[in-house]
Protein backbone atom coordinates (compact mmCIF):
# COMPACT_ATOMS: atom_id res chain seq x y z
CA UNK A 1 0.00 0.00 0.00
CA UNK A 2 1.31 3.47 -0.72
CA UNK A 3 1.60 5.66 2.10
CA UNK A 4 -0.84 7.92 2.32
CA UNK A 5 1.35 10.54 4.10
CA UNK A 6 4.26 10.69 1.61
CA UNK A 7 1.68 11.27 -1.01
CA UNK A 8 0.54 14.15 0.85
CA UNK A 9 3.44 15.87 1.57
CA UNK A 10 3.57 19.75 1.23
CA UNK A 11 5.89 21.38 -1.31
CA UNK A 12 7.79 22.95 1.10
CA UNK A 13 8.31 19.63 2.93
CA UNK A 14 10.06 17.32 -0.17
CA UNK A 15 12.85 18.67 -0.30
CA UNK A 16 13.76 18.45 3.71
CA UNK A 17 17.04 16.09 4.55
CA UNK A 18 17.70 15.87 7.90
CA UNK A 19 20.97 17.77 9.33
CA UNK A 20 24.25 16.68 8.71
CA UNK A 21 25.27 17.95 12.09
CA UNK A 22 22.14 16.16 14.33
CA UNK A 23 22.57 12.53 12.12
CA UNK A 24 26.78 12.80 12.91
CA UNK A 25 26.00 13.56 16.52
CA UNK A 26 23.81 10.17 16.35
CA UNK A 27 27.54 8.22 16.52
CA UNK A 28 29.18 11.00 17.90
CA UNK A 29 27.62 10.95 20.94
CA UNK A 30 28.96 7.26 21.56
CA UNK A 31 31.30 6.98 24.56
CA UNK A 32 34.17 5.77 22.41
CA UNK A 33 33.90 8.53 20.20
CA UNK A 34 36.21 11.80 19.89
CA UNK A 35 33.63 14.12 18.81
CA UNK A 36 34.78 17.43 17.32
CA UNK A 37 31.36 17.63 15.23
CA UNK A 38 28.77 19.51 17.04
CA UNK A 39 28.56 22.57 18.80
CA UNK A 40 28.52 21.31 22.67
CA UNK A 41 29.41 23.27 25.84
CA UNK A 42 31.73 21.74 28.00
CA UNK A 43 28.92 19.64 29.74
CA UNK A 44 31.46 19.36 33.20
CA UNK A 45 31.35 23.65 33.42
CA UNK A 46 27.16 23.54 33.56
CA UNK A 47 26.30 25.38 36.79
CA UNK A 48 24.03 22.38 38.10
CA UNK A 49 24.31 23.95 41.35
CA UNK A 50 23.28 27.08 40.91
CA UNK A 51 20.22 25.61 38.30
CA UNK A 52 19.01 23.27 41.25
CA UNK A 53 18.98 25.95 43.52
CA UNK A 54 17.54 28.36 41.34
CA UNK A 55 14.74 25.71 40.46
CA UNK A 56 14.08 25.31 43.90
CA UNK A 57 13.51 28.52 44.85
CA UNK A 58 11.45 29.19 41.87
CA UNK A 59 9.12 26.27 42.85
CA UNK A 60 8.85 27.20 46.17
CA UNK A 61 8.03 30.83 45.99
CA UNK A 62 6.50 31.04 42.73
CA UNK A 63 5.63 27.75 41.27
CA UNK A 64 2.15 28.51 40.50
CA UNK A 65 3.38 31.70 38.07
CA UNK A 66 6.11 29.56 37.10
CA UNK A 67 4.10 26.41 36.05
CA UNK A 68 1.52 28.41 34.00
CA UNK A 69 0.97 29.60 30.74
CA UNK A 70 2.73 33.12 29.95
CA UNK A 71 2.49 36.20 27.54
CA UNK A 72 4.39 34.88 24.09
CA UNK A 73 5.95 37.54 23.85
CA UNK A 74 8.62 36.12 27.39
CA UNK A 75 7.74 36.04 30.61
CA UNK A 76 8.18 40.17 32.04
CA UNK A 77 11.02 40.19 34.48
CA UNK A 78 13.52 38.30 32.13
CA UNK A 79 12.69 40.35 29.02
CA UNK A 80 13.17 43.78 31.54
CA UNK A 81 16.45 41.95 32.79
CA UNK A 82 17.67 40.89 29.06
CA UNK A 83 16.89 44.83 28.07
CA UNK A 84 19.18 46.28 30.73
CA UNK A 85 22.01 44.24 30.43
CA UNK A 86 21.93 45.36 25.67
CA UNK A 87 20.88 48.67 27.12
CA UNK A 88 24.38 48.42 29.04
CA UNK A 89 26.29 46.83 27.16
CA UNK A 90 25.38 49.28 23.67
CA UNK A 91 24.77 52.88 25.76
CA UNK A 92 24.09 54.22 21.91
CA UNK A 93 21.49 52.10 21.35
CA UNK A 94 19.57 51.18 24.66
CA UNK A 95 16.08 49.09 24.14
CA UNK A 96 13.27 48.45 26.13
CA UNK A 97 11.28 45.31 27.23
CA UNK A 98 9.33 45.91 24.45
CA UNK A 99 11.61 45.43 21.72
CA UNK A 100 12.51 42.00 23.37
CA UNK A 101 11.00 38.42 22.38
CA UNK A 102 12.38 35.22 24.48
CA UNK A 103 12.25 32.04 21.96
CA UNK A 104 12.23 28.29 22.39
CA UNK A 105 16.24 28.75 21.30
CA UNK A 106 17.71 30.86 18.90
CA UNK A 107 16.74 28.22 16.35
CA UNK A 108 13.00 29.15 16.75
CA UNK A 109 14.09 32.60 16.36
CA UNK A 110 15.46 32.05 12.63
CA UNK A 111 12.23 30.02 12.23
CA UNK A 112 9.97 32.90 13.24
CA UNK A 113 12.09 35.30 10.98
CA UNK A 114 11.62 32.87 8.42
CA UNK A 115 7.73 32.94 8.19
CA UNK A 116 7.72 36.76 8.49
CA UNK A 117 9.73 37.22 5.80
CA UNK A 118 10.43 34.61 3.55
CA UNK A 119 8.16 33.61 0.42
CA UNK A 120 9.12 30.60 -1.80
CA UNK A 121 12.07 31.80 -4.33
CA UNK A 122 12.91 35.04 -2.07
CA UNK A 123 16.52 36.07 -2.36
CA UNK A 124 18.95 36.29 1.17
CA UNK A 125 22.50 37.40 1.84
CA UNK A 126 24.64 35.16 4.09
CA UNK A 127 28.29 35.05 4.45
CA UNK A 128 29.91 31.62 2.44
CA UNK A 129 29.80 29.69 4.69
CA UNK A 130 27.46 29.99 6.79
CA UNK A 131 25.37 28.32 9.88
CA UNK A 132 23.93 25.19 8.73
CA UNK A 133 21.15 25.39 11.05
CA UNK A 134 19.97 28.82 9.89
CA UNK A 135 21.03 27.48 6.08
CA UNK A 136 18.25 24.48 6.67
CA UNK A 137 15.65 26.83 8.30
CA UNK A 138 15.72 29.23 4.89
CA UNK A 139 15.83 26.80 2.90
CA UNK A 140 12.79 25.07 4.11
CA UNK A 141 11.34 28.07 2.98
CA UNK A 142 12.43 27.82 0.06
CA UNK A 143 14.93 30.54 0.26
CA UNK A 144 17.44 31.07 -2.41
CA UNK A 145 21.03 32.29 -1.93
CA UNK A 146 23.17 34.98 -2.35
CA UNK A 147 26.62 33.65 -0.84
CA UNK A 148 28.82 36.34 -0.17
CA UNK A 149 32.93 35.70 0.31
CA UNK A 150 34.53 36.41 3.48
CA UNK A 151 38.11 37.32 4.48
CA UNK A 152 39.81 36.97 7.81
CA UNK A 153 37.65 39.39 9.11
CA UNK A 154 34.80 37.65 8.16
CA UNK A 155 31.90 39.31 5.33
CA UNK A 156 33.72 41.31 2.75
CA UNK A 157 32.55 44.20 2.30
CA UNK A 158 32.92 44.86 -1.33
CA UNK A 159 30.83 41.35 -1.48
CA UNK A 160 28.29 42.70 0.82
CA UNK A 161 27.49 45.23 -1.38
CA UNK A 162 27.55 43.56 -4.60
CA UNK A 163 24.40 40.96 -2.70
CA UNK A 164 22.43 43.98 -1.53
CA UNK A 165 22.45 45.84 -4.14
CA UNK A 166 20.02 43.29 -5.72
CA UNK A 167 17.73 43.71 -2.76
CA UNK A 168 17.58 40.76 -0.92
CA UNK A 169 14.93 40.03 1.74
CA UNK A 170 17.27 40.46 4.63
CA UNK A 171 20.92 39.18 5.01
CA UNK A 172 21.80 36.60 8.01
CA UNK A 173 24.81 37.60 9.27
CA UNK A 174 27.44 36.10 12.14
CA UNK A 175 30.06 38.78 12.52
CA UNK A 176 31.42 37.47 15.91
CA UNK A 177 33.71 34.20 16.26
CA UNK A 178 31.33 32.82 13.57
CA UNK A 179 29.85 29.34 12.60
CA UNK A 180 31.32 27.74 10.98
CA UNK A 181 34.73 29.59 10.81
CA UNK A 182 35.02 31.29 14.08
CA UNK A 183 36.06 34.53 12.08
CA UNK A 184 35.66 38.03 13.68
CA UNK A 185 34.81 41.32 12.46
CA UNK A 186 37.33 44.24 13.60
CA UNK A 187 35.60 47.67 14.70
CA UNK A 188 36.30 49.48 11.24
CA UNK A 189 34.90 46.63 9.54
CA UNK A 190 31.43 46.51 11.55
CA UNK A 191 31.06 50.24 11.13
CA UNK A 192 31.56 49.67 7.03
CA UNK A 193 29.05 46.53 7.21
CA UNK A 194 27.08 48.94 8.96
CA UNK A 195 27.29 51.74 6.88
CA UNK A 196 26.43 49.11 3.78
CA UNK A 197 22.71 48.13 5.14
CA UNK A 198 21.70 51.94 5.77
CA UNK A 199 22.76 52.53 2.73
CA UNK A 200 20.56 49.76 0.89
CA UNK A 201 18.02 49.44 3.48
CA UNK A 202 17.76 45.92 3.68
CA UNK A 203 17.12 44.27 7.14
CA UNK A 204 19.73 42.60 8.65
CA UNK A 205 19.39 38.93 11.19
CA UNK A 206 22.36 39.87 13.73
CA UNK A 207 22.91 35.96 15.12
CA UNK A 208 25.33 36.40 17.83
CA UNK A 209 25.43 33.22 20.47
CA UNK A 210 29.51 33.03 21.25
CA UNK A 211 30.12 37.00 21.76
CA UNK A 212 30.34 36.21 25.76
CA UNK A 213 32.79 33.57 24.90
CA UNK A 214 35.96 35.72 24.03
CA UNK A 215 39.37 34.79 25.51
CA UNK A 216 41.39 38.47 25.85
CA UNK A 217 38.56 41.20 25.15
CA UNK A 218 35.25 40.93 23.87
CA UNK A 219 34.30 41.64 20.04
CA UNK A 220 33.57 44.77 19.26
CA UNK A 221 29.98 46.58 18.65
CA UNK A 222 27.16 45.10 17.36
CA UNK A 223 25.92 45.27 14.01
CA UNK A 224 22.62 46.02 15.98
CA UNK A 225 24.05 49.27 17.92
CA UNK A 226 25.47 50.65 14.69
CA UNK A 227 22.16 50.08 12.56
CA UNK A 228 19.84 49.36 15.20
CA UNK A 229 16.45 50.44 12.81
CA UNK A 230 17.22 47.72 10.44
CA UNK A 231 18.46 45.01 12.94
CA UNK A 232 16.85 41.79 14.54
CA UNK A 233 19.62 40.55 16.75
CA UNK A 234 20.05 36.88 17.85
CA UNK A 235 21.16 35.87 21.56
CA UNK A 236 20.78 32.63 23.66
CA UNK A 237 21.37 30.92 26.34
CA UNK A 238 22.29 27.97 25.50
CA UNK A 239 26.17 28.35 25.43
CA UNK A 240 26.42 30.77 28.31
CA UNK A 241 24.01 28.38 30.74
CA UNK A 242 23.18 25.50 29.20
CA UNK A 243 21.57 24.46 25.73
CA UNK A 244 19.11 21.84 27.60
CA UNK A 245 17.08 25.12 28.51
CA UNK A 246 16.23 25.60 25.23
CA UNK A 247 16.33 29.71 25.71
CA UNK A 248 17.16 32.30 23.38
CA UNK A 249 15.88 36.00 22.58
CA UNK A 250 15.90 39.00 19.81
CA UNK A 251 16.26 42.37 19.91
CA UNK A 252 14.55 44.82 17.50
CA UNK A 253 12.34 47.22 16.79
CA UNK A 254 8.97 47.10 18.43
CA UNK A 255 6.81 46.71 15.53
CA UNK A 256 8.81 43.63 14.32
CA UNK A 257 8.66 41.83 17.22
CA UNK A 258 5.12 42.56 17.26
CA UNK A 259 5.11 40.61 14.24
CA UNK A 260 7.39 37.64 15.55
CA UNK A 261 5.18 37.20 18.84
CA UNK A 262 1.82 37.07 16.43
CA UNK A 263 3.04 33.78 14.37
CA UNK A 264 4.83 32.36 17.69
CA UNK A 265 1.24 32.50 19.03
CA UNK A 266 0.63 29.74 16.47
CA UNK A 267 3.81 27.63 17.04
CA UNK A 268 3.85 27.09 20.16
CA UNK A 269 2.00 29.94 22.75
CA UNK A 270 5.09 30.87 24.37
CA UNK A 271 8.72 29.43 25.09
CA UNK A 272 8.84 27.27 28.34
CA UNK A 273 7.50 29.27 31.65
CA UNK A 274 9.82 27.03 33.98
CA UNK A 275 12.59 27.39 32.18
CA UNK A 276 12.47 31.21 32.04
CA UNK A 277 11.88 31.57 35.46
CA UNK A 278 15.02 29.57 36.70
CA UNK A 279 17.30 31.43 34.04
CA UNK A 280 15.85 34.35 35.98
CA UNK A 281 16.53 33.19 39.03
CA UNK A 282 20.29 31.52 38.32
CA UNK A 283 20.96 35.76 36.72
CA UNK A 284 19.69 37.46 39.50
CA UNK A 285 22.37 34.99 42.10
CA UNK A 286 24.73 36.95 40.04
CA UNK A 287 26.75 34.36 39.36
CA UNK A 288 27.03 34.57 35.15
CA UNK A 289 30.23 36.75 35.24
CA UNK A 290 32.24 34.33 37.21
CA UNK A 291 30.72 31.32 35.35
CA UNK A 292 31.54 33.37 31.78
CA UNK A 293 35.01 34.10 33.05
CA UNK A 294 35.58 30.12 33.82
CA UNK A 295 34.57 29.05 30.69
CA UNK A 296 36.34 31.54 29.15
CA UNK A 297 39.75 30.48 30.56
CA UNK A 298 38.98 26.48 29.73
CA UNK A 299 37.91 27.30 26.11
CA UNK A 300 40.47 29.17 25.32
CA UNK A 301 42.74 26.85 26.82
CA UNK A 302 41.00 23.80 24.49
CA UNK A 303 41.45 25.88 21.84
CA UNK A 304 45.19 26.33 22.00
CA UNK A 305 45.67 22.59 22.51
CA UNK A 306 43.43 22.55 18.89
CA UNK A 307 45.66 24.95 17.29
CA UNK A 308 48.64 23.30 18.11
CA UNK A 309 48.10 19.71 17.11
CA UNK A 310 46.79 21.15 13.98
CA UNK A 311 49.97 22.37 13.51
CA UNK A 312 51.77 19.18 14.25
CA UNK A 313 49.65 16.64 13.28
CA UNK A 314 47.61 17.58 10.09
CA UNK A 315 48.87 17.30 6.57
CA UNK A 316 51.17 19.94 5.04
CA UNK A 317 49.43 22.41 3.14
CA UNK A 318 46.30 22.31 4.94
CA UNK A 319 45.10 25.74 6.51
CA UNK A 320 42.81 27.01 9.61
CA UNK A 321 41.69 30.09 11.42
CA UNK A 322 42.85 31.15 14.53
CA UNK A 323 39.87 32.83 16.72
CA UNK A 324 39.61 34.93 19.33
CA UNK A 325 36.62 33.29 21.04
CA UNK A 326 33.41 31.10 20.50
CA UNK A 327 33.48 27.13 19.87
CA UNK A 328 35.14 26.14 16.24
CA UNK A 329 38.17 26.37 14.34
CA UNK A 330 37.64 25.81 10.54
CA UNK A 331 40.49 23.77 8.47
CA UNK A 332 40.64 23.50 4.53
CA UNK A 333 42.71 20.47 3.65
CA UNK A 334 44.90 20.52 0.63
CA UNK A 335 42.98 19.91 -2.86
CA UNK A 336 41.96 16.29 -3.85
CA UNK A 337 40.28 15.30 -0.50
CA UNK A 338 36.76 15.46 -0.15
CA UNK A 339 36.16 14.91 3.57
CA UNK A 340 32.48 13.80 3.23
CA UNK A 341 32.89 10.21 2.58
CA UNK A 342 35.75 9.88 4.97
CA UNK A 343 34.19 10.55 7.75
CA UNK A 344 32.27 7.42 8.26
CA UNK A 345 36.35 5.44 7.84
CA UNK A 346 36.97 7.75 10.11
CA UNK A 347 34.80 7.19 13.03
CA UNK A 348 35.51 3.23 12.29
CA UNK A 349 39.28 3.53 12.14
CA UNK A 350 40.02 6.30 14.44
CA UNK A 351 37.14 7.03 16.61
CA UNK A 352 36.89 10.52 15.80
CA UNK A 353 34.14 12.68 14.52
CA UNK A 354 34.19 15.99 12.43
CA UNK A 355 31.55 17.91 10.86
CA UNK A 356 32.27 18.29 6.43
CA UNK A 357 32.51 21.55 5.63
CA UNK A 358 30.28 21.68 2.60
CA UNK A 359 26.64 21.61 3.82
CA UNK A 360 27.77 25.39 5.45
CA UNK A 361 28.58 26.52 1.65
CA UNK A 362 24.93 28.21 0.59
CA UNK A 363 24.95 26.88 -3.13
CA UNK A 364 27.72 23.81 -2.80
CA UNK A 365 31.21 23.82 -2.58
CA UNK A 366 33.73 23.26 0.26
CA UNK A 367 34.67 19.46 -0.51
CA UNK A 368 37.73 19.91 1.58
CA UNK A 369 36.86 21.85 4.29
CA UNK A 370 35.61 20.70 7.56
CA UNK A 371 34.28 22.43 11.30
CA UNK A 372 36.22 21.01 14.57
CA UNK A 373 34.61 21.70 17.96
CA UNK A 374 37.05 22.55 20.65
CA UNK A 375 34.74 23.74 23.87
CA UNK A 376 33.83 19.89 24.20
CA UNK A 377 36.80 17.78 24.92
CA UNK A 378 39.22 18.46 27.58
CA UNK A 379 42.70 19.36 26.19
CA UNK A 380 44.61 16.40 26.66
CA UNK A 381 41.38 14.65 24.49
CA UNK A 382 41.49 17.23 22.12
CA UNK A 383 45.21 16.63 21.03
CA UNK A 384 44.59 12.93 20.77
CA UNK A 385 41.52 13.52 18.46
CA UNK A 386 43.56 15.80 16.61
CA UNK A 387 46.69 13.25 16.20
CA UNK A 388 44.05 10.89 15.13
CA UNK A 389 42.33 12.50 12.10
CA UNK A 390 46.27 14.15 11.46
CA UNK A 391 46.70 10.19 10.25
CA UNK A 392 43.31 9.50 8.75
CA UNK A 393 43.52 12.81 6.57
CA UNK A 394 47.40 12.11 5.83
CA UNK A 395 46.07 8.68 4.68
CA UNK A 396 43.29 9.54 2.86
CA UNK A 397 45.98 12.36 0.73
CA UNK A 398 48.71 9.57 0.28
CA UNK A 399 45.98 7.56 -1.61
CA UNK A 400 44.70 10.25 -3.82
CA UNK A 401 48.14 11.30 -4.68
CA UNK A 402 48.96 7.52 -5.70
Amino acid sequence: MTDPFTTRLSTRSRGVTSSAIREILKVANRPDIISFAGGLPAPEYFPIEAMRAAADRVLTQRGRLALQYDATEGVGELREYIAAKVSADEPGAPVKPENVILTTGSQQALDLISKVLLDPGDLIATENPSYLGALQSFRLFQATYHPVAMDEEGAEPAALAEALARAPKFAYVLPTFQNPTGRTMGAERRKAVAELFTRYEVPLVEDDPYGAIYFDQPAGPSLRSLAPDLTLALGTFSKTLAPGLRLGWVVGPEAWVARLAQVKQAADLHTSTLSQHVALEVLKSNILDEHLSVLRGVYHERCQAMLEALAREFPKGSRWTVPAGGMFVWVELPGGVDVAPLLPRVVAEEKVAYVPGAPFHPNGGGANTMRLNFTHAPADVVRDGVARLGRALTRALATTAA
